[in-house]
């Protein structure tokens, strides 16, 4: 049985994983400050401890600090909110001090652990144990944040927009009683209709708010964290939250400590990660005994949410859920808002931009009626109907749905995206994989099935494959200990009956690999022991484990890489067993070997070995029952080793790899790879996956040549050439290898190309024969200066091999340093650093606990092509939101501010009353926006480079030409047009006698009544609404499309259809029967009968809408330099 220490102090040397720039880049820092607040108070005596306290109060009850209140009187108030919220928080802090200074558990030993908690260390806890802690301690799971109702029913009902809704409600109101005199019921029912509209706002924000927190809810859970617990003398895998206090849990490097732990076992290489609590940079070293008598520094405790990042460690839970340190602090945080996201930001700057803009235009029209219309034009508008203009014009102006419809759009993406097995971890993550332009993939099971098996295996003097295995018993029996006891995998023991290759084996691909070699070789296990296990990992490259024959001596067996063992070998073992010099020859043989295997078959190449001592010197005797020198004396004995055998491994790529990596390719997105495999290896298994594609491959001198000559030069794909990739426009630039002068190009010269001939799969076969690649070894990027770094950053295609984790963060921190957005797939410990220094960490499903934790998205079907589909719904949401901005502007703001504008400085009777703007905004146009936000990718979609938000952001100035120069502009005039229509067919009045009418539109004028009058503008403004709603049917089929045409991507039938779309054209109609053909309505709110050849009129202009659009969208799709595309939104 192998022994577990208990060490107060380890060995020293022990190689830390991570660096200080990855743990403070996604540290919780309010976590962790509370955390140290609460150690700080643990560690003072209790003198000190009163003495700082009678400072602080000393001071507070002092006449300078008065004096200080007294001159910030204007915060005062402010100022005595966050002293009550300081102060509840040190209470609380001081609360969870005190409860953590009397916990005892790290002093005691690990048998009164065992005692306190009544669990057996063999047994561990019996069913009928587990039901009655569960029954009173309920799940190990941390509360939720508390609902805050209260606070909740004002934002839904006085937050964003609302609160000038109310303000709103109340003018009108006062224009009916008292100001209005007469009283206008129409300015009553206006109020009403307001209030109305708050409580649909409020409403719809509860609903939303709800749908999306069961939508991420779901999604979460979909993620059960498991772990190993002995249970009734059973090691059971069981999820996290169904741990109780006296649980026996054993947890390994990558797992994540699901409770607060006392440790009784550790390996002597066990290191925690406990930044996510205590902010620390590198990880600490977990021991058995106490190492601090304050509870939160000991290193015999394991805290929930820390993470195994080496070894591994048996505890005893003692505190689960809320009653954890973890759920202690947390209760403290859990009130802190919750960071907008970028796209959040920017909608509500436009959202708030509208709102200031239709501030100033209201109290301009109240100011010019005030100043002009009140003295020239007496009679013209009274008091209450001017602050009902230009109130009405705030309260239709601003789409208040867009926050809405923002977050409404990122839960239906990450739902989307939950339906093909990816997981969303925050909605953050969904937006910002738009902006994605480099993706760092690994190699083993990201790009690989993760199904590694030894194919090829040299001995000194021979080589044969795995499958017809030559050599006597001696080096067999050599070769089946190095493969199956320096090794962590494990079968199944439910597979026992099945062959080898068809079994289960849980552990590490290599490890798996070699434990199914060892099982050809020798079926039944052997009976050696484990004494000591020092796992792989990739600073030291190797793995050591000591290990004994019963009855024998211990023996060293050691496996890693080929060129970290071969300077520590001076033996090796030939297919009979004999043993010979490993000398020079010998050595470069097996290089060659190693190199060969690479090229031909992608082989990762695997040195077994193994030290016996002579007997009598044997320095490993007597060790056994001091594990901690044995670790020392088995490290000092890596010399003298014989090679077993040269194993070579080969994992075959996944089949959809290549055509994946070309989509990536297509969107702008260069795929490196990251591995910490042998070069040749690294390129075979590239050019496989069609990561490395050109027929001339660098390495890492040329691109410092590049470098020092002042060669490299990265060129930036033009803001006009949108639908091409940078690499397409660099093209179009050198006509040949990006980057790189005329003479430097490859040889197959072709002739310049214009941007739209890049398209043609004729010329991306030529350019792949002119493309470069880079590959690049860990050990060359030491000492590499900001311009080296320049040279290999412009490479489209780069392989690192033989990478360490600290290299792989250096890799994306220069990639985000040159305005990359990065993505980094990892699933182990070791990708940590990378992946939380990243703009999005993606894990696998199938990967550790930790890197799923860590993971902003996580693979559930660990299927690198699913990452696809997670680039085209970040792109998809961005485009959506701007389609449905697109579809809202033109009739919110242009079509509905003009008529308000030709009311007041042009005289016209108000040609679109403030109630049907309202059904506008609030009705007829929710379905379809609603709607737009489930739209389907356009088809070139990811043929468009990556967004940048420093330059891309969600409405420019190109946006506002489309949304007001082109479609508002059509819809406003045909509005127009059908209102004067509508009064000349009624009356025969022209519109040059409507026109500058001002007061004179009453009694006796052009021999109408007043009544008839108004009358008529009743009829024409429901007309002009009408004619609204039809041209938004126009404008809804323009909006579904950015460039392609609408027979392209038909919103009836097809793959990319959006049948609900069409919904919104019934219920546009039904609401325009109901507020214009209902009497109460055309009595209360002056809405008019509208004729039935008006329901019809408008559909032609509808019709030549989309079909401006289209041609808008011909000319950018043909003539993608022209000056319309250089317009395009």
């Amino acid at each position: 049985m192998e022994i577990q220490v208990a060490e107060t102090q380890p060995p020293t040397g022990l190689p830390v994983t991570f660096s200080q720039h990855a743990q403070q880049s996604r540290t919780n820092l309010q976590l962790a400050a509370e955390f140290r607040t609460l150690s700080i108070q643990l560690s003072e005596g209790d003198e000190r401890r009163t003495q700082r306290l009678r400072k602080v109060q000393g001071f507070l009850q002092s006449p300078r600090w008065r004096e200080i209140i007294n001159e910030l009187i204007p915060l005062r108030s402010a100022y005595q909110q966050r002293l009550t919220d300081e102060q509840q928080r040190n209470a609380a802090l001081t609360k969870i001090a005190e409860q953590l200074r009397s916990t005892t558990h790290h002093l005691e030993s690990a048998n009164d652990t065992y005692v306190k908690f009544n669990t057996s260390p063999t047994l561990g806890l019996e069913a009928e144990a587990v039901k009655r802690r569960m029954d009173r301690d309920g799940l190990n799971v941390i509360s939720a944040r508390p609902r805050l109702v209260a606070l909740k029913l004002v934002s839904w009902f006085f937050g964003g927009f609302n609160r000038f809704l109310w303000a709103s409600m109340i003018v009108f109101w006062l224009c009916w009683q008292p100001i209005g005199n007469p009283p206008q019921t129409g300015n009553l029912a206006l109020a009403v209709v307001v209030l109305f509209v708050i409580c649909l706002q409020a409403m719809f924000s509860a609903w939303q708010e709800w749908i999306t927190s069961r939508a991420l809810d779901s999604i979460t859970n979909m993620l059960p964290a498991e772990c190993m617990v002995l249970r009734d003398g059973q090691q059971r895998k069981i999820a996290g939250v169904q741990l109780v206090c006296g649980d026996i849990v054993t947890l390994r490097a990558g797992d994540r400590v699901p409770a607060d732990m006392r440790l009784v076992s550790v390996s002597l290489d066990l290191l925690l990660d406990r930044s996510a609590l205590t902010g620390a940079a590198n990880p600490t070293i977990g021991t058995v005994n106490y190492t601090n008598e304050n509870y939160l520094e000991t290193r015999n405790m394991a805290m929930m949410g820390a993470n195994i990042t080496q070894g591994q460690c048996t505890g005893v839970v003692v505190a689960t859920g809320d009653r954890s340190v973890l759920g202690r602090i947390t209760q403290l945080t859990l009130r802190k808002k919750a960071a907008r996201t970028i796209l959040q930001i920017e909608v509500h700057r436009l959202v708030n931009g509208l709102t200031t803009v239709s501030l100033v235009v209201g109290a301009l029209f109240i100011l010019l009626w005030a100043v002009w219309l009140r003295t020239s034009y007496p009679g013209f508008m009274s008091v209450s109907d001017a602050l009902a203009n230009g109130f009405g014009v705030l309260v239709t102006f601003v789409p208040g749905s867009l926050p809405i419809s923002l977050t409404l759009a990122l839960t239906a993406i990450a739902k989307r995206m939950q339906r093909h097995n990816v997981l969303i971890k925050n909605l953050t993550t969904v937006e910002t994989l738009g902006t994605v332009n480099v993706i760092c993939c690994e190699k083993t099971g990201t790009l690989t099935q993760r199904n590694m098996a030894v194919t090829h295996i040299s001995y000194a003097d021979c080589e044969c494959l795995a499958a017809q295995l030559v050599g006597g018993p001696v080096a067999a029996a050599r070769l089946y200990e190095a493969a199956a006891l320096c090794n962590n995998a494990i079968f199944d023991p439910e597979t026992a009956h099945l062959l080898p290759a068809e079994r289960t084996v849980s552990g590490d691909a290599t490890d798996c690999a070699l434990l199914r070699l060892a099982a050809e070789i020798q079926p039944s296990p052997t009976d050696v022991v484990r004494l000591l296990t020092i796992p792989f990992n990739l600073r030291r490259r190797y793995m050591l484990t000591v290990c004994k024959q019963p009855g024998g001596s211990p023996y060293v067996l050691v496996k890693g890489a080929p060129e970290t063992l071969f300077p520590w070998c001076t033996q090796a073992q030939t297919a009979d067993g004999t043993l010979v010099p490993f000398d020079a020859p010998l050595r470069a043989r097996m290089e060659n070997t190693q190199a060969r295997w690479a090229e031909e078959s992608g082989c990762r190449a695997l040195l077994l070995c193994r030290r016996e001592f002579l007997s009598g010197s044997n320095p490993l005797v007597g060790l056994e029952d001091n594990p901690a020198l044995m670790y020392t004396v088995a490290t000092q004995s890596l010399s003298d080793l014989c090679i077993v055998g040269l194993v070579g491994m080969v994992d075959p790529p996944r089949t959809e790899i290549p055509s994946v990596v070309d989509t990536f390719r297509g969107a702008g997105i260069r795929v490196f790879m990251v591995t910490g495999d042998y070069a040749p290896t690294a390129a075979y298994v590239a050019r496989q996956c069609n990561i490395i594609t050109g027929s001339v491959i660098d390495s890492i001198e040329d691109a410092l040549d590049r470098a020092e000559n002042s060669l490299v030069t990265k060129v930036k794909a033009p803001a006009d050439e949108k639908p091409l990739s940078r690499f397409a426009s660099r093209l179009s630039n050198f006509n040949g290898t990006p980057g790189l002068p005329a003479e430097d190009l490859c040889k197959c010269q072709s002739t310049p190309v214009s941007l739209a001939q890049v398209r043609e799969e004729s010329l991306a076969e030529t350019a792949v024969g002119c493309r470069h690649s880079l590959v690049v070894s860990g050990p060359d990027l030491e000492g590499l200066r900001a311009e080296h770094w320049d040279a290999i950053c412009s490479y489209e295609e780069i392989v690192f091999a033989r990478i360490r984790p600290d290299q792989k963060l250096q890799i994306v921190e220069e990639l985000t340093a040159r305005s990359n957005y990065v993505a980094v797939t990892g699933d182990d410990v070791n990708d940590l650093p990378a992946m939380r220094a990243a703009h999005v960490g993606v894990a696998m499903g199938n990967g550790s606990e930790v890197a799923k934790e860590v993971a902003d998205m996580v693979l559930l079907d660990n299927n690198f092509s699913s990452i696809v589909t997670a680039i085209e719904c970040g792109r998809l949401v961005f485009a959506n939101l701007k389609k449905v901005i697109m579809y809202l502007l033109p009739m919110t703001n242009l079509s509905e501010i003009v008529p308000s504008m030709c009311n007041v400085v042009l005289g016209l009777p108000i040609p679109l009353s403030t109630f049907l703007m309202l059904v506008i905004n609030t009705i007829t146009d929710l379905w379809a926006s609603t709607m737009l936000i489930h739209e389907e990718p356009e088809q070139d979609i990811l043929l468009h480079p990556p967004r940048d938000p420093q330059t891309e952001s969600l409405v420019d100035v190109k946006f506002f030409v489309q949304a007001y120069g082109f479609i508002g502009v059509i819809e406003t005039v045909t509005g127009h047009f059908m209102f004067f229509l509508s009064i000349y067919l009624q009356s025969g009045i022209g519109p040059s006698s409507i026109f500058m009418a001002f007061h004179r539109w009453t009694d006796g004028y052009l021999g109408f009544t007043k009544a008839q009058l108004a009358g008529f503008v009743s009829v024409a403004g429901s007309v002009h609404f009408m004619t609204l709603v039809i041209m938004q049917w126009g404008n809804m089929f323009a909006a579904r499309t950015r460039t392609l045409s609408i027979v392209q991507q038909n919103p009836l039938w097809g793959p990319k259809c959006n049948p609900l779309l069409l919904v919104a054209i019934p219920i546009s109609v039904a609401v325009a029967f109901f507020v214009n053909e209902i009497p109460w309505f055309n009595d209360v709110f002056l809405t008019g009968r509208i004729p039935v050849e008006f329901f019809f009129l408008p559909i032609p202009f509808a019709v030549f809408l989309v079909a401006a659009e289209e041609a808008r969208k011909y000319v950018v799709r043909k003539y993608p330099t022209s000056v319309v595309a250089r317009m395009a939104w």
